[in-house]
């Protein structure tokens, strides 16, 4: 009793951090997989840009600040009973800074955490091989998906489990990239004790679980009964788009006829991906081709369409470094059903309320994760960083779903006994045969 309510505890700590939902706990470095990754990465410089002194005091008083933090100090070093780790203090302040703004999504990186948040990718990862998602409010991380023949799916791990311990450490509210990046990931071969809540009861489960090498695609396809082409896009990195056509190239050599595409439990990812799936999809003679927009807190922003048999790319800042425009002209003229929960979030509504706008499709499942913001990454200089909000995104009709996310037009949830398993087979999944259903 006395550990869960450590864990509770931990909890409330972890409020007060505010992690963002659903990541990768397959050793991603997670938290530049959002909306707008190119957007992230070409801001930095856009706002550097803008407002080259970006270390001006702003609205707060600062001198009457470090008046303050300097008589703090003083009584802490005349009475605080331990020694002080004076770079985890440093790191605290500008913490607690981030946290002053109340968003969930801006954070504080110090050194080892941005390194560690930048390590390079290249779709093989050492991990344990599951998806995980964490409350912004609490901080709880909770397992959505176990991938069958990873490490943790051996181990036992299950959906619905909540990530308590890692090596015996609470890390209860820890940010979700961090928690992946420091303690999920290691050496090839390694052993990570990770402690697990389940069920109704939080019992705890220990699962010692050997990191290894694990290939995360993030598109997988087949052919269904009665010519249905089925495709999983399980995020948006920058291989999918074209992993995406290449699966859609194949159904049709297969004879495909209809299509479902899942993106259920989908975090979303980089922006351009999304932008090439959507353009690849949709029509060009609706909405003006407008695929995705988005607008700072002076109105500012960037659209991309699709039009003229390429992608466009518009913005109101200076000259954006990305591959666009793009030779386009393609169209999925057949019946298509999406598939959303929620835990779709961010790129995965993208693309979702696309399909609703343009009418090009059926949407299945339950309302979406409503994440419709734009981070930004902003190196400080000295080796840390901060994320931060800097923008809000809309679907081509004008529609802003953060906070509240978009409704399928058939709602179905997944069948309760579904839910805690680690595999479900297609025949038994009744969201997908109710979207095989939708397209008859």
């Amino acid at each position: 009793m006395e550990s869960k309510n450590k864990f509770w505890k931990g909890v409330l700590v972890g409020a007060l951090v505010m992690a963002f939902a659903g990541l990768l706990i397959v050793g991603v470095s997670a938290g530049i997989f959002l909306i707008g990754k190119t957007v992230m990465d070409d801001q930095t410089q856009i706002l550097r840009d803008q407002d080259p002194d970006l270390s001006s005091e702003g609205d707060l008083e600062l001198d009457r600040i470090v008046e303050k933090m300097g008589y703090i100090q003083d009584i802490v070093e005349q009475y605080y009973l331990f020694d002080e780790d004076m770079e985890k203090v440093e790191d605290g302040i500008y913490t607690g800074l981030m946290y002053g703004l109340e968003d969930p999504y801006s954070v504080y990186y110090n050194e080892k955490d941005y390194q560690s948040l930048m390590e390079d990718t290249t779709g093989e990862y050492c991990g344990i091989g599951a998806m995980v998602s964490q409350n912004r409010s609490t901080g709880i991380a909770t397992v959505i998906k176990v991938f069958e023949t990873a490490p943790a799916y051996e181990a036992g791990m299950l959906p619905g489990d909540i990530i308590y311990k890692v090596n015996d450490e609470n890390v209860a509210g820890l940010e979700l990239d961090l928690l992946v990046s420091n303690y999920i990931r290691g050496e090839e071969g390694s052993k990570v004790k990770v402690t697990v809540l389940r069920g109704e009861a939080n019992d705890e489960v220990e699962l010692n679980i050997e990191r290894r090498q694990i290939e995360v695609p993030t598109v997988e396809h087949e052919m269904l009964a009665d010519h249905v082409g089925y495709i999983y896009v399980m995020q948006f990195d920058s291989v999918t788009s074209q992993q995406f056509k290449n699966a859609v190239e194949d159904l049709e050599s297969q004879g495909m006829e209809k299509l479902v595409i899942d993106l259920r439990d989908n975090p979303g990812g980089v922006l351009d991906a999304v932008v090439e799936m959507m353009a690849y999809v949709l029509p060009e003679d609706k909405l003006g081709g407008m695929l995705v927009s988005t607008a700072d807190k002076d109105g500012k922003g960037d659209r991309f369409f699709s039009s003229g048999g390429e992608i466009r790319y518009e913005s109101d800042y200076s000259q954006r470094n990305g591959g666009f425009p793009k030779e386009d002209g393609h169209e999925l003229d057949i019946p298509l059903a999406v598939l959303v929960n929620g835990n779709s979030a961010s790129a995965s509504e993208v693309f979702t309320g696309a399909i609703q706008d343009y009418k090009a499709g059926v949407v299945v499942g339950t309302q979406t994760f409503g994440k419709g913001i734009v981070q930004s990454l902003l190196p400080l200089g000295d080796g840390t960083a901060i994320k931060l909000t800097t923008a809000h995104y809309y679907t081509p009709g004008g529609t802003d779903l953060h906070g509240v996310g978009l409704t399928p037009d058939i709602e179905v949830e997944l069948d309760e006994e579904l839910r805690t398993q680690a595999v479900v087979e297609k025949s038994e999944d009744n969201q997908l045969q109710a979207a095989i259903e939708a397209l008859q």
